[in-house]
């Protein structure tokens, strides 16, 4: 129980905000599509930020997952609490205490999550999502296919790359339903064709590359051409 609950306080830590903040950049949830997540910080402009998101969002799905594996069995923490761990950090994201329980759509952290499950389940996941995203260029559509793709993967590799643990193969079809959750709205606009793609700056992004227009000037009024005469005023 310790563990799990050590599990969703380090997925709790929204990097999105917290990054954007350190660099001076606006909060991503007020801009695009308000998620705090890579994709959009992207919008802002900084890919530096992006990556840095990315990065930190994966690993806290993956620290509290690898520390299991690695030192739960001395403590007789074997599959089912690291499945425990890793699910309550995806939820952590998802739900975060530290910001109002309202956070990201969790597909960095529960690739991460996956990755210290497997990292050969973490690499098919990741190589489906690049995939999909480098033809469609949809980062949402990316992220269905993955999560919809992640459970099966993990369920027809089973003997091959890994022996598949049941309360792991749950951990992994749970994520996979809130992803798909999260999403709803990108599939929403998917079909209505009005998904952003990946790359496009949100409005806070272009504020910052647009040039300073000059300031109007108030009052000036253009000169009579000259061929126009003045009219004299008939009452006075």
């Amino acid at each position: 129980m310790l563990a799990v609950i050590a599990g969703y306080l380090v997925g709790s830590l929204s990097f999105a905000v917290i990054v954007s903040r350190v660099m001076g950049l606006d909060d991503p949830r007020t801009f695009g599509s308000k998620n705090p997540g890579a994709t959009n910080v992207l919008r802002s402009g900084s890919k530096a930020a992006a990556i840095l998101t990315l990065l930190l969002d994966a690993a806290k799905g993956w620290l509290p997952v690898v520390l299991v594996k690695w030192y739960g069995p001395a403590y007789g923490l074997g599959d089912g609490t690291m499945a425990m761990v890793g699910l309550a950090a995806f939820l952590g994201h998802l739900f975060p205490v530290f910001f109002r329980f309202v956070g990201g759509k969790g597909v960095a952290t529960a690739l991460g999550v996956l990755l210290g499950l497997s990292g050969w389940l973490g690499l098919a996941t990741a190589l489906i999502w690049l995939g999909m995203a480098a033809v469609f260029r949809y980062s949402s559509l990316a992220s269905i296919t993955a999560a919809l793709a992640a459970p099966v993967v993990y369920v027809l590799a089973d003997g091959s790359l890994w022996f598949m643990s049941s309360p792991v193969a749950v951990a992994v079809g749970v994520m996979a339903l809130f992803l798909l959750y999260r999403h709803v709205e990108n599939i929403n606009r998917l079909i209505k064709g009005s998904e952003s793609r990946l790359g496009k700056k949100s409005n806070a992004g272009a504020h910052a590359s647009q040039p300073a227009r000059a300031p109007a000037k108030h009052g000036h009024r253009h000169p009579p051409h000259a061929d126009q005469k003045s009219t004299p005023n008939r009452n006075r």
